[in-house]
């Protein structure tokens, strides 16, 4: 037996490039980036951040969302698997690139950082219960809280 899945939450590097095949197919290309900090050792060594840049691959619905709603800085929760492939470029060299093929894309970070949605509107502050008169409705409220 054996497992190809990926798992990734970083922020985009670029906008999405989206081509749509003959077919009509939509694919979308980005990167991505996912951070490790960086921390010192119980011996005193400094380990400096380090940053990994993966080429993400989405395709149908997913490239449509990506086409919509996906803009460079948002961050991304991405699942899929890894794949490689080998090509030839321009200069007749072959080169092989490594690419996570998404199977889920969820957008996170606050609905604002996304050009296409407006910000939510902020709710309404609650107004203080006066003190040592609570009502049974608040009392109630509390009671089912589980902390």
């Amino acid at each position: 037996m054996s497992v190809n899945k990926v798992i990734l939450v970083g922020n985009v590097g670029s906008d999405p490039e989206v081509r749509y095949l003959d077919n009509h197919v939509a694919v979308a290309n980005f990167n991505l980036a996912t951070t490790e900090r960086g921390y010192t050792t119980s011996s005193g060594v400094t380990v400096p951040e380090r940053t990994e840049w993966h080429r993400i691959v989405l395709w149908r619905g997913l490239a449509e969302t990506a086409e919509k709603y996906v803009r460079k800085g948002s961050q991304l929760y991405i699942e899929g698997r890894i794949q490689s492939r080998t090509y030839t470029n321009k200069e007749g060299q072959e080169r092989t690139v490594v690419e996570i093929q998404a199977d889920t894309m969820q957008l996170l970070g606050r609905r604002a950082d996304n050009n296409n949605a407006e910000p939510a509107a902020a709710a309404p502050a609650a107004a203080p219960a006066p003190k040592g008169k609570e009502s049974k409705e608040s009392k109630k409220e509390g009671e089912d809280l589980p902390f």
